[in-house]
């Protein structure tokens, strides 16, 4: 069980619940990951505007969590970003500091922020770690979200210097699932894919995959996920991130994840490259090392299974998920 400051209850507060990874905590939490004495609360943007200072006092004030997992951000894909890095910047700069001081001020024991591969610097070797984040620049398609997510680590460390709080961070690499945003403009790789061939399969069009298919990536399904940030609340006691990923031996092409979702979506029509269309960042391959001396058994639910489940409940959902 988590330990609350003094009680016997832990008050468990998910920032950003109703998104593609708190629906995923609240799908295990509800399947009975929660423990006795644990009570959990899976906060929308409905429930409160967090880039706001009252209403992010208000709802802590409403919940008095002594944990907190936050996934709140302003988010989107690569061409979203790319036309408005001010906005990205901006928003996700206002959520964090307000989370994180007011979380502060409340004395919750323990906070887990959601990064995210991209604040690693463009111009780096390969693989990845926990210690390169600061090394130099993001990609400039995404500097200001980049930017906004890297800061959180400098608050976490800040915090932990001057006040002695275990706010600390998980670094996921691209997550995908139910329950994601599947728009096709301003949504990530899979997930807009998973919609294109959707329609392109319904319609006896082709479907068109933006960019050369070349950038390689690894994936992260967000019920394995879900587990290892629970985990991460429950066990992890550092305050340097840790970076939550497959092993760089599972990291797929754009190409090859176009084909996979072809086959789970059962689509015989022609599959086109618009090379005319930014490949963004090559590579981001990550090191899960750090990863697996903590939990060196963890098993990873296979590619192809997790983006058959994803495309069934996408194509089972399709008039209420979010596109």
């Amino acid at each position: 069980m988590l330990q609350g400051e003094g009680e016997g209850v832990s008050r468990v507060l998910v920032t950003g619940g109703s998104g593609l990874v708190g629906r995923a905590i609240e799908q295990l939490v509800l399947a009975g990951e929660k423990l006795p004495g644990e009570e959990w609360t899976f906060l929308s943007s409905t429930d409160a505007d967090l880039t706001d200072g009252v209403q992010t006092r208000e709802v802590f004030d409403r919940y008095r969590p002594t944990h907190v997992i936050h996934l709140a951000a302003k988010v989107g894909g690569l061409f979203h970003n790319m036309s408005c890095n001010l906005d990205f910047w901006r928003k996700n700069v206002q959520i964090n500091d307000n989370v994180l001081q007011t979380a502060h001020e409340h004395g919750v024991s323990k906070v887990v922020s959601c990064l995210s591969t991209c604040i690693f610097p463009d111009k780096t070797t390969y693989p990845i770690d926990e210690t390169m984040i600061h090394n130099g620049p993001p990609h400039s398609s995404n500097f200001g979200y980049s930017y906004a997510k890297r800061m959180i680590d400098v608050q976490n460390r800040g915090y932990h210097q001057q006040h002695g709080r275990m706010f600390t961070a998980v670094i996921p690499t691209n997550v995908f699932g139910m329950h994601d945003n599947f728009n096709i403009e301003e949504g990530h790789v899979l997930p807009g894919l998973i919609h294109k061939a959707h329609l392109a399969h319904k319609n006896g069009s082709p479907l068109v995959v933006w960019g050369s298919g070349k950038p390689r990536r690894q994936f992260i399904y967000s019920l394995d996920l879900a587990r290892l940030i629970i985990w991460a609340l429950r066990e992890y006691q550092e305050i340097e991130p840790i970076i939550l990923s497959v092993g760089e031996e599972e990291e797929v092409s754009i190409k090859e994840a176009a084909e996979c979702i072809v086959a789970s979506m059962g689509f015989k029509g022609q599959v086109i490259f618009d090379t005319n269309k930014s490949d963004g960042q090559y590579k981001k391959t990550a090191n899960n090392g750090k990863l697996r001396t903590y939990l060196p058994d963890f098993q990873f639910t296979p590619f192809s299974q997790a983006v058959k489940e994803t495309c069934d409940w996408f194509v089972a959902n399709y008039h209420t998920a979010r596109k």
